[in-house]
């Protein structure tokens, strides 16, 4: 019940219509990978489904913050991100010809 109420205020903060607030959604993913690998692992589609949307947002803060949360989460997820690599990598490439420097840093 707990992990259930997590993933659904992780996926409001996610799909949240101001900006912060997704930030905020992208900074509870890396938190919750941090303590619960597994509990992300196991919903790994779902979050994907509102975290690749992060990933190509509109507002240049929030996807600069979920491409330098996801560079952190790779290591922590490893194989868990398999059923969404595909996905992931051309959120990625979409990001590459940014003229924003800190996200093509990211």
């Amino acid at each position: 019940v707990e992990e259930t109420k997590l993933l659904l205020k992780l996926y409001d903060l996610l799909k949240a219509k101001e900006f912060q607030t997704r930030i905020e959604g992208v900074s509870l993913l890396l938190d919750l990978c941090k303590r619960s690998p597994r509990l992300i692992s196991n919903n790994i589609v779902q979050i994907f489904d509102y975290f690749i949307q992060r990933i190509c947002d509109y507002n240049k803060k929030v996807k600069q913050r979920a491409l330098e949360v996801l560079a952190l989460m790779i290591t922590m997820l490893r194989g868990g991100l398999n059923p969404v690599l595909i996905r992931l990598v051309e959120a990625v490439t979409s990001n590459l010809n940014s003229k924003h420097v800190g996200i093509y840093a990211a």
